[in-house]
């Protein structure tokens, strides 16, 4: 089954062709992201207006790009995947519209993915991939979640972020530091230099019970170190440095925690900040630790990519499920309230009752 997906569910555009009669890496036929970060940088954030704008300026021709580099044509697909939610909703109804457009021309089933079920089961495109039953990590710009996974589709929250994302929080300490936009991948990198221990933060909400996150008091904290030193550059380093560890630490300790409960030893570690290299040594260090494994997306495709939904897609779409004609954007979208992927035989997708906040379009 060859499906295409497409992802616009903030500023990046993604594209991608996944063919399950191939599997595993190799049937990922091609897939291309275009990113609008010279577009928000002057702003120093995402605009939604903005966003919107150039996801249908760019749509069309990455999906034709993509196509002709996975050497098919568009009545080789046999399903189309977008991402319905959560994200921005205008951003989202430009891929549903585009999406659901082409799966009515060439009368093909189309599906709305949840945007971080796209995410968790990107690892499970790779050589080797692991099987449910595993704790997955949803560590990005937007989420940090640490979910059970008892089958795919069957989802357990089992703690996320009180305030700031970790992303979030990497973003806007950099910005405090004068760091460029987007200033994650630039704060970790400037890490690299920094001298461990020079600066020591709090591992936030380590010191207590429970899996949920918090990473706001951090935040001030690195502010209020900033604000007291002399700014030099190697002094920048050793803070970005202490940020980063004390980010890591807490994201490892929690895991740890999270897979004592959940009684199991493969931990999935997915969105933007499983990049993090030295996220992923202290990850897979722990779980080798436990006689477990750690497994990770490969880093092109932990950012927001159109394969984590070309291929969550066609899970479902080759287990009978799809959706309605309507096109619909979910910006809040619970993913518990998932069906299982099993469901899909019996009952279908195709009459769902809408989710809270979603909007349907005709």
């Amino acid at each position: 089954m060859k499906v295409l997906g497409i992802e616009s569910s903030c500023d990046e555009t993604g594209v991608a062709v996944y063919d399950t009669a191939i599997g595993g890496a190799d049937g990922l036929r091609a897939h291309a992201v275009y990113s609008q970060i010279a577009l928000h940088a002057e702003y120093g954030g995402v605009v939604p207006e903005l966003a919107s704008r150039d996801h249908v300026r760019k749509l069309l021709p990455l999906v034709r790009q993509t196509l002709a580099e996975a050497g098919l044509g568009t009545g080789d697909l046999d399903g189309v995947a977008y991402t319905a939610g959560p994200g921005l909703v205008g951003a989202l109804l430009v891929g549903a519209g585009v999406a659901r457009s082409l799966a009515w021309a060439l009368d093909l089933p189309a599906i709305g993915v949840h945007h971080m079920e796209g995410h968790l089961l990107a690892p499970l495109m790779e050589d080797d991939p692991p099987q449910p039953p595993f704790v997955a990590l949803l560590v990005s710009g937007g989420h940090t979640q640490l979910v059970a996974v008892d089958a795919i589709g069957s989802y357990r929250l089992l703690g996320e972020t009180l305030d700031d994302a970790a992303g979030e929080a990497f973003d806007k300490t950099a910005k405090m530091m004068g760091l460029p936009y987007p200033g994650g991948p630039q704060l970790a990198k400037l890490a690299e230099s920094g001298a461990p221990g020079a600066f020591r933060f709090a591992r936030p909400m380590t010191d207590r019970p429970g899996l949920d996150f918090s990473f706001s008091g951090l935040k001030t904290q690195v502010l209020l170190a900033w604000q007291k030193s002399d700014r030099a550059d190697a002094t920048r380093a050793d803070i970005a440095r202490g940020f980063e560890d004390a980010v890591v630490d807490t994201l490892a300790i929690k895991c740890e925690r999270a897979l004592d409960a959940a009684g199991c030893d493969v931990l999935v570690v997915a969105g933007g900040v499983g990049a993090n290299r030295r996220l992923r040594a202290k990850l897979q260090a722990m779980c080798e630790q436990r006689g477990g494994r750690a497994c990770f997306p490969r880093p092109a495709l932990c950012t927001d990519n159109g394969a984590m939904i070309a291929f969550a897609g066609a899970l479902r779409l080759r287990a009978g499920q799809h959706d309605d004609d309507a096109v619909r954007a979910t910006p809040r979208w619970d993913m518990a309230s998932l069906p299982p992927l099993a469901a899909g035989r019996e009952s279908g997708m195709g009459n769902r009752e809408p989710q809270e906040g979603e909007t349907p379009a005709r």
